[in-house]
């Protein structure tokens, strides 16, 4: 019996010795995927990381540049391959969790990133019950840029296109876009969203197109192309004789060079009596499960602090960067709320709905549409005619699910 209890006591101590040197922290590697311009920021934030926690002193981090799309997609082509912590937008969430990509957040750290990012962004890391990943931006969204020497009205889309007529300066949208493209559906009151399990299988398909609302949105589209002055497209670097362009915070600083002193942005404009809305979206850093529970701890407690709000405040302040914070107390930064394009964002973002899952073919299905606007195919067409051609958009999207 003695025997029996010495045994028993030293696997204790052996098991309490295992506990405190997983206490300790980690001395291997790990591998972040961040954006280009974001790499030698990160690498940065994570010598100060390490010097601040000397459990993590010894560890070896590589951070390579593979931007949010790229990540995403080579996750899920190769999660053991791929990076320990990598950075990627919303709409990938329930396409890196149903690969295995992704371990969900411990409670204790799912109730800092509640606590302490905006409602938008929370929502976007959680699916089902869990939360999966690390809020880092609340600037992925679309909001209108303008000439204010050419744009006299820019609350209306019927008068920029006008003045920007007037001007003989160009407007810019990315109406084939899936992504843009719901800035006129969804402005004008209709739904188009899928459901997604904990498996991040999309179970339903909740959309409204073939309605009158949707063909208000579809008419307000044609016309807008039917201007000789419109150019589909959202790129400022691939832009020229701009007077307006939709756009996103990732061109503020390519658009203030090229606007100069008459640079000015706004949320998006009303058209056909409503006021456009669209996707809000945000960018985010998740965790690959891992069989080292050390490393696995490691790469939690680098994630959480990557996107903290001291970090996410001086992530906006790095010039080559610049993006737009989640967390809350960064956000109430002066910096952050007199910056023109994150002022316009939030603005906007008051009409736009989160960006969800969607499946592959939804963005295909979009862009056909699209194609289709720009070939002049429904110019001519009635509002009855209008309406089968989105009932037909209406029923391939709701085809995509992919749990019955």
């Amino acid at each position: 019996m003695k025997k029996f209890l010495a045994m028993v006591l030293c696997l204790i101590m052996a098991l309490s010795m295992l506990n405190v040197a997983g206490a300790e922290g980690y001395d291997g590697e790990i591998v972040i995927w961040v954006a280009e311009n974001a790499v030698d920021f990160t690498a940065a934030q994570v010598e100060t990381f390490k010097a601040a926690n000397p459990e993590y002193a010894n560890m070896t981090v590589t951070i390579e540049a593979v931007g949010e799309g790229d990540a995403a997609t080579n996750m899920i082509t190769d999660v053991e391959g791929g990076a320990d912590i990598f950075g990627f937008a919303q709409d990938q969430l329930a396409r890196l969790v149903a690969a295995g990509a992704l371990i969900e957040l411990s409670e204790e750290n799912a109730a800092i990133v509640t606590a302490e990012n905006d409602a938008g962004s929370v929502s976007a890391v959680t699916m089902g019950d869990l939360m999966w990943a690390y809020p880092m931006t609340s600037d992925n969204g679309y909001f209108l840029y303008y000439d204010k020497s050419v744009v006299t009205d820019p609350t209306s889309l019927e008068a920029i296109i006008a003045d920007c007529e007037a001007a003989g300066k160009n407007f810019y949208m990315e109406i084939n876009s899936g992504w843009y493209q719901t800035a006129f559906f969804f402005g004008a009151g209709c739904t188009l969203t899928y459901d997604a399990n904990d498996d991040g299988e999309l179970v339903a398909c909740n959309v409204d197109y073939a309605s009158e609302n949707g063909v208000t949105a579809f008419k307000a589209m044609i016309e807008l192309a039917k201007s000789p002055n419109f150019v589909n497209g959202s790129s400022a670097t691939n832009a020229t004789n701009i007077g307006a362009i939709v756009d996103g915070a990732w061109d503020a600083a390519a658009l203030q060079e090229i606007l100069g002193e008459n640079y000015a942005a706004t949320k998006l404009p009303t058209v056909a009596g409503f006021q456009m809305g669209g996707f809000g979206g945000f960018k985010m850093l998740g965790v690959k499960p891992q069989e080292d529970e050390a490393k696995l701890a490691a790469c939690d407690a680098l994630a959480l602090y990557l996107t903290s709000g001291d970090v996410q405040l001086a992530r906006f302040q790095d010039p080559d960067i610049q993006w737009g914070p989640s967390n809350l107390t960064a956000q109430q930064n002066e910096a952050v709320q007199n910056n023109v394009a994150l002022a316009a964002l939030a603005a906007q973002l008051e009409f736009c709905v989160g960006q969800g899952q969607y499946p592959n073919d939804y963005w295909t299905l979009a862009t056909s549409l699209g194609d289709r606007v720009l070939a002049d195919e429904f110019d001519n067409m009635t509002d009855e005619e209008l309406l089968t051609v989105l009932a037909d958009f209406q029923t391939s999207a709701a085809s995509y699910i992919t749990a019955q």
